[in-house]
């Protein structure tokens, strides 16, 4: 699924492979759920990492792992 994601793809966040990820243990641990609810667009690609934009809602821009994306 990884090799799916590409710039400019619109992605929700799989809570079940965010939950325990290293991402969730190196910060708060609940997340919003506008991660999970509405559509973000991938706006940057670094190795395995996706910057994501979630316009519904004003907030900053995430790095996911592509892993824990799916598209929409």
């Amino acid at each position: 699924m990884a090799d799916k994601i590409k710039k400019g793809a619109l992605v929700r966040a799989i809570k079940e492979k965010l939950e325990n990820s290293v991402e969730a243990k190196a910060s708060d641990s609940r997340f919003p759920s506008y991660l999970f609810e509405t559509k973000g667009e991938v706006v940057d690609m670094r190795g395995d990492y996706a910057l994501v934009k979630f316009g519904q809602v004003p907030t900053p821009n995430i790095w996911l792992h592509a892993e824990q994306l799916e598209t929409v």
